[in-house]
């Protein structure tokens, strides 16, 4: 699967969410959607532990490094680092609203300097064939025209960026949370279709409010890829159809207890280097999201993978509460 065809379906970029569990995770319930890191500044990846804020495993492929800043210097030795590495993309946040990020002259503020976007860009793309893409919104505070968006969109193809992910509501910088970012302003597909009715020659990629998977193949018809976030982590068996529905693989979806057993020797692996179960486990609570006994398997690992002493049996036996109801209250296996 090329990286072109993964853009079909993506996963976001989140915060404390997309780390590289939540990547092997998820990447047993869906061989084929593009996976995103959490976003890593510049100055980290030059300067900091790259072990730790970009390791990733070959299982995660095809998966794109997303980086924030606004020097381009700093982003085309990132963007370097992040190649070498092996990341199949390059993304350049310019979609944050958060004030932290905002004193950092990245993120959604950028909306307002297409010509240093389109500088960063540039910078990034300068010495390797590995896609530079830009994560944006449809506009900011008062900035959110459809020709704001458009002399965005080609300011910054004007420096050789071909995909664009457009999340489908503007942001105020001011006086809205990150949160309230995500919620409070209206969703609009329809500009987002108009974006790529104007620029065929342009892969866009949705991102906004999509909460199923039928809801996403519904959309391309109209773009040429979609993003979920919050709906993918808190209800992950969704993505067991990505797959089947949006990339047309011929098999049967994965069940949710084959994901977890297909995590299990990664979760040995990460115990036996000193981590900590629920390090993997927290990304798991959803995946019985409305399913019988689904809140008993929440409940087996929130309190029981937290555990300094807690192993991969843990997680086993949480499997076979919710599957098998084994030590369920009124199981009469456990009197045998």
């Amino acid at each position: 699967m090329t990286t072109t065809q993964a853009h079909r379906f993506c996963i976001a970029p989140m915060m404390d969410w997309t780390d590289r569990h939540c990547r092997v995770f998820h990447r047993h319930l869906t061989k084929h959607a593009l996976l995103y890191t959490e976003m890593v500044t510049a100055d980290a990846v030059i300067h900091g532990n790259r072990a730790r804020l970009l390791g990733f495993s070959d299982v995660e492929h095809p998966i794109a490094l997303q980086l924030g800043g606004s020097e381009p210097a700093k982003l085309a030795e990132a963007a370097r680092i992040g190649v070498d590495l092996g990341y199949n993309e390059i993304n350049l946040n310019v979609g944050c609203p958060s004030d932290r990020v905002q004193e950092g002259r990245f993120g959604a503020c950028l909306m307002s300097e297409p010509e240093l976007v389109a500088a960063c860009v540039a910078a990034m793309r300068a010495h390797h064939s590995v896609p530079v893409t830009v994560k944006c919104r449809i506009g900011i505070d008062e900035q959110d025209e459809e020709e704001d968006l458009r002399r965005f969109i080609e300011v910054v193809a004007g420096a050789g960026c071909t995909r664009f992910i457009v999340h489908a509501r503007k942001a105020w910088l001011k006086g809205l949370s990150p949160k309230e970012n995500r919620e409070v302003p209206p969703l609009d597909y329809a500009r987002v279709y108009r974006l790529k009715a104007a620029h065929p020659g342009l892969e866009i990629v949705l991102n906004g409010g999509i909460e199923t998977i039928d809801d996403a193949r519904a959309h391309l018809d109209h773009v040429d890829g979609v993003m979920l976030g919050r709906a993918a982590y808190q209800n992950p068996a969704i993505l067991a159809d990505v797959d089947r529905v949006i990339f047309g693989v011929e098999a049967e979806s994965p069940t949710r207890a084959a994901a977890l057993n297909a995590i299990v020797p990664y979760v040995e692996q990460h115990l036996s280097r000193g981590g900590r179960l629920s390090n993997v486990t927290r990304h798991v609570l959803g995946l019985y999201h409305g399913q019988p006994r689904g809140k008993a398997f929440r409940r087996h690992l929130s309190e029981g993978a937290t555990l300094a002493s807690a192993t991969a049996d843990v997680l086993r036996a949480a499997i076979a509460l919710v599957e098998h109801g084994a030590g369920y209250p009124g199981d009469r296996s456990r009197a045998a």
